[in-house]
Order: C-alpha cells, then sequence, then structure tokens
C-alpha cells in the first residue's frame, strides 16, 4: 500500500515555482488540520502572485467538480490578504460555507475594500446567507446586518455593477423595502437594471412578481429575457410553461444561455408536456454537454414532480378533515 505524500513535500512542490503543481495535491487543502494551515500560512507570502493564483484556481475548480471537498479553512484564513485576487478567490471558495462568523467580514469587504473585484464577490456570498436567514438558518442579527449592509449599497452612488448585484442578493430578503428596490430598478431604461430586478423577483418567492416576469419571457434583449426565463423557473410560474415551450420549439430563440435557462426553468415548473418535451430534446441532442444538461433538467423534472404530489396529497388531507368524515366510516372504507 503506497505511504501518503508529506504535507511538507506538498509545500516545497507548491514553491517549486518552475514545475506544474501536481492536481493529486489539492485535495490535501481540503479540511485541513490546523498544524498543515500554519505552516502553510508561513509558506505563503513567500509565494509569487502567479503562484498564489495558480493554486486557488485548482482548488476552485476541484470544488466545482467534487461536493466532498471544503477549502474553508484555507479560504477564511486569506480573506485579510493584500493580493486584492486572493481576496476574490477566498471568498469565491467560500461559497458552500454557512459559517455565520463570516457574516461580518464579508460585511466588512463589502463595505470597505479598496479593490471592485472582492466587494463584488462578498456581495454575491451575502446573497447566500441571507437567504440562510430567511429559512431561520442564520441568526436574526446577522440577517439584519446583512438586508442593511446590501440595502445601502443599492441606494447609494457606488459601482453600477456593485449595486446591481446587491439588488439581486437582497431578492432573498422578504423585508418590505426591497419591493421598492426591486420596483425602482425595473422602471429604469437600462436593460441590465431591469435584468438584476428580474433576477430579485426570482429569488423573492413572492409570487406578486409572476405577471411582470412573464410579461418580460419574449422582451428583444437576451439580458432581459434571461433573467425573466431564470425567475419563471425560480417562481415555478405555469403561465410561463407555454412561452418558454414555444420559445424553444419554434427555434426562434438563437441565444445559448437563454435556451439552457429555459430548459431548466421548464424542470422547475413541471408538467407533462415538459416532460414529452425534454425527452424528445435528449433524442435530438448534438454534443455532450446538452445531453448532460437535459438529463440533468429531466432528473430536476422526477423532483419537481414529486414534490407536487406531495402538495396534492397534503391538500386531500386538508379537504377530507374539513369534510369531517365520522371515523367508523373511514375504518370502513378502509377494510373494503
Amino acid at each position: 500500500m503506497p505511504t501518503e505524500t508529506s504535507f511538507q513535500t506538498i509545500l516545497d512542490a507548491l514553491q517549486d515555482v518552475k514545475k506544474d503543481f501536481p492536481r493529486r495535491y489539492l485535495q490535501r487543502f481540503s479540511d485541513i488540520d490546523s498544524l498543515s494551515l500554519k505552516v502553510f500560512l508561513d509558506v505563503w507570502p513567500r509565494l509569487p502572485l502567479a503562484r498564489k493564483l495558480t493554486l486557488l484556481e485548482g482548488l476552485l475548480s476541484l470544488l466545482d467538480s467534487n461536493n466532498l471537498v471544503s477549502f474553508d479553512d484555507v479560504a477564511s484564513a486569506l480573506l485579510d490578504e493584500k493580493e486584492s485576487e486572493v481576496r476574490a478567490y477566498a471568498i469565491r471558495l467560500l461559497a458552500e460555507s454557512n459559517d455565520p462568523k463570516l457574516v461580518s467580514k464579508l460585511v466588512n469587504i463589502l463595505e470597505n475594500d479598496v479593490d471592485l473585484t472582492p466587494r463584488l464577490e462578498a456581495t454575491t456570498l451575502l446573497g447566500e446567507f441571507l437567504l440562510l436567514g430567511e429559512l431561520e438558518e442564520l441568526p436574526e442579527k446577522l440577517k439584519r446586518q446583512v438586508e442593511d449592509a446590501l440595502m445601502a449599497v443599492v441606494s447609494s452612488d457606488e459601482h453600477a455593477s456593485l449595486r446591481k448585484l446587491a439588488l439581486e442578493a437582497v431578492g432573498f430578503s422578504s423585508r418590505p423595502e426591497v419591493e421598492t428596490l426591486i420596483r425602482s430598478a425595473l422602471n429604469r431604461s437600462d436593460p441590465t437594471w431591469i435584468a438584476s430586478a428580474l433576477i430579485a423577483m426570482g429569488r423573492s418567492s413572492d409570487s406578486q412578481w409572476n405577471e411582470q416576469v412573464v410579461s418580460m419571457l419574449l422582451n428583444e434583449d437576451p439580458r432581459i429575457r434571461l433573467a425573466a426565463v431564470q425567475a419563471a423557473g425560480e417562481l415555478s410560474i405555469e403561465e410561463a410553461r407555454p412561452i418558454v415551450l414555444t420559445m424553444l420549439l419554434d427555434g426562434e430563440e438563437d441565444d445559448d444561455e437563454v435556451i439552457a435557462a429555459g430548459i431548466w426553468s421548464l424542470s422547475r415548473i413541471g408538467g407533462d408536456d415538459v416532460r414529452a418535451f425534454l425527452v424528445n430534446m435528449l433524442d435530438q441532442a448534438e454534443d455532450e454537454a446538452q445531453t448532460a444538461l437535459i438529463e440533468e433538467a429531466l432528473m430536476n423534472l422526477d423532483f419537481t414532480d414529486e414534490i407536487e404530489k406531495f402538495d396534492l396529497l397534503a391538500l386531500d388531507e386538508d379537504v377530507l378533515e374539513d369534510i369531517d368524515v365520522p371515523e367508523d366510516e373511514l375504518e370502513e372504507k378502509d377494510e373494503d
């Protein structure tokens, strides 16, 4: 049985910038122990920026392809690094984290970082923490801190890209003020603001936006169409089903992102005609990427159908309780 490579050997390889860093070593940074983290951080300042970014890119690639790894400890330790690129990568590596201790650090980056890129990354991740708050998996105090920080950015004179991303992130919030922010963005002439408003609508879980989303599905701007199609799926808008199906069936939609979003959104909305469409589309798929997307959509459609069956079952039980059928009659039906 081969012996495990020592962590010192891995660090030596990391410092040897004349050679590519072996990809097989990347996993050793997952769930790193405290001693290994300490010696890694001792070596880190001596690495050239290019080598640092090569490692972080490798870790991010592995994180995207393997849901069993976690680089939270490494990433958390790098949030205060001097290079903005490193700070940005560190935040991306924390995409799956639910550690409430990160909230204050991320808010600080959003509000005070000298570079835009880490602020954008922090905004995106704060949106995920806000979602945790809405699911009551984050203390209310921290949830309010995130909401206040994001809403302040949306209403500020900050860089437009940061403000739009903050609007999208705060879409997860159920605070009544968010509705005003969304409507204000929707009424702008800039299509990128309208797209951000639609993304925020999709994240709101609020059916009050259904009509606005459906009205944007055939917009001439592909950025708006993409956001509307995504929102239709997030909100499971049944009225959007025939429109999205027609968009894809007629072949008039030529934007690949909109097509991919349409496939996924249909799997979120559900319906027998959706299954028939996806199966037929799978038969005609021309490449592996499209095949994988449709197969994943079909699996998601199975999940959607199960949820609908569960909801119908719960509804039937509620109706039965309202009817108040005597227990002896129910027992006789069970015996039959």
